[in-house]
């Protein structure tokens, strides 16, 4: 097996500096839902001592002294951006896996005899060019070798942006000055317990048997270091597993006192669920409904969430937007300042394997073809241009997005314009 990880760098905020060339060198945060905290940093803002996750207004003055430039999160940008960089991804290698938004791990089987320090220096460039996002390339016989290789081409600056861990002398040599953390798989928790140990970096961890890395770290533990060895444990996941459950979840833009406002967002995030149901062709059997407080804030606190089983399984917006608004109504209480609220679909099923009712009360055909009806007009007018009355029009709750860019490429108003001369 040999395998290559593509990162996007700083990726949030390389999108935004794909469009805003006057971003480049200097310092940039791309912060969360309602601007709550920073999402991403580039690595100016790095340098200046700006933590990931922290809540930014702990660092507005920071922020204003040296000038920081912050945005609210565009994720329709992200995510297009995710696609064109998936797409040319996919022109250099025959299977590609996309782990995550800014991730993708590319199948190099059969192409050791490859220049592959230069053909990483191909990919980045030729991604630079066709999209505008800076990548690193982290190749090696395993995945997880591969994720390590990457975290040392970001970090290291004499791989100049590509790192092949395929050589076991390359490996030896930089394995004792790298922390045990770094590697995929090893959180905080593995870390403490592995330091108790005496294990600080990844040649410590190599060094102990594999079967008393179980012991330590559970079965995982032993297939990271077998990994890390150059035995390939993880395959590359080419389709991807099938889903066990969706959630759609929102912090409010303000709080919600009135229950009019909260039956919008509870049928605005079921409209949403039902939309990614549908996208992965499946329908849910089980639904939850969930709002509480700020209890950070000195709010009187209070969280309740309601699950049950739907009478069938279903995608259809309209059903579960009305057993969603059931619950929300059965667990609100009048009186509280609610911050958050979602739902939740569980027991989910492929939408040709829903167990049917004998005696059911849902016109399989009207419904598949109403939604498909709703999802092909919201995909070429824009998103939300049909929807359910019971989401409301003004939707104060909403979150906020007070300093987002554009959507230069997903939205025609939004086009970026070109003056001549």
């Amino acid at each position: 097996m040999l395998v290559a990880l593509v990162d996007g760098n700083n990726f949030y905020v390389s999108c935004e500096r794909v469009f805003n060339p006057k971003l480049e060198g200097v310092p940039v945060v791309v912060m969360g839902n309602n601007d709550g905290i920073i999402v991403s940093r580039s690595n100016e803002a790095k340098a200046l001592g700006i933590p990931m996750g922290s809540p930014a207004f702990k660092i507005r003055d920071l922020m204003r002294r040296h000038h920081v430039r912050a945005f609210s999160s565009n994720y329709a940008l992200y995510a297009d951006m995710s696609r064109r960089m998936v797409e040319t991804l996919s022109t250099f290698a025959p299977q590609i896996e996309v782990y995550s938004i800014d991730e993708s791990f590319l199948n190099f089987e059969g192409m050791s005899h490859f220049e592959l320090m230069a053909y990483g220096q191909d990919i980045r460039a030729t991604v630079r060019r066709w999209t505008g996002v800076p990548v690193c390339v982290g190749i090696g016989p395993t995945k997880t070798l591969a994720k390590l290789a990457n975290h040392c081409a970001k970090k290291i600056p004499a791989f100049d942006g590509v790192c092949d861990l395929s050589d076991t002398a390359l490996r030896d040599r930089l394995f004792p000055s790298l922390p045990v953390d770094k590697i995929w798989g090893i959180g905080p928790a593995a870390t403490a317990k592995l330091a108790r140990l005496g294990i600080g970096t990844v040649a410590d961890l190599c060094r102990i048997n594999p079967k008393h890395a179980r012991d330590v770290l559970t079965v995982a533990g032993e297939r990271i270091i077998r990994e890390l060895s150059g035995i390939a444990c993880l395959t590359l996941e080419e389709v991807p597993p099938s889903r066990k459950g969706i959630a759609s979840t929102r912090s409010f833009g303000q709080p919600v006192t009135e229950f009019s406002d909260m039956s919008e967002a509870v049928a605005s995030y079921a409209t949403r669920a039902a939309e990614k149901l549908r996208e992965h062709r499946l329908v849910a059997q089980h639904l939850s409904v969930f709002m509480h407080t700020n209890r950070f804030n000195g709010d009187p606190s209070y969280a309740k969430t309601l699950g049950f089983y739907l009478p069938e399984a279903t995608s259809d917006t309209l059903i579960l937007i009305r057993h969603a608004l059931w619950a929300a109504k059965r667990i609100w209480r009048n009186g509280y300042r609610y911050s958050k609220a979602g739902i939740m679909l569980d027991s989910l099923v492929p939408a040709e394997r829903a167990p049917r009712s004998l005696f059911s009360t849902i016109n399989a055909g009207r419904s598949a073809r109403l939604m498909a009806a709703l999802d092909t007009i919201n995909s070429r007018m824009g998103s939300g241009t049909l929807h359910s009355a019971s989401m409301g029009v003004g939707r104060d709750w909403k979150v906020k997005f007070g300093q987002r860019s554009p959507s230069w490429t997903t939205n025609w108003n939004e086009l970026p314009r070109v003056r001549a001369g």
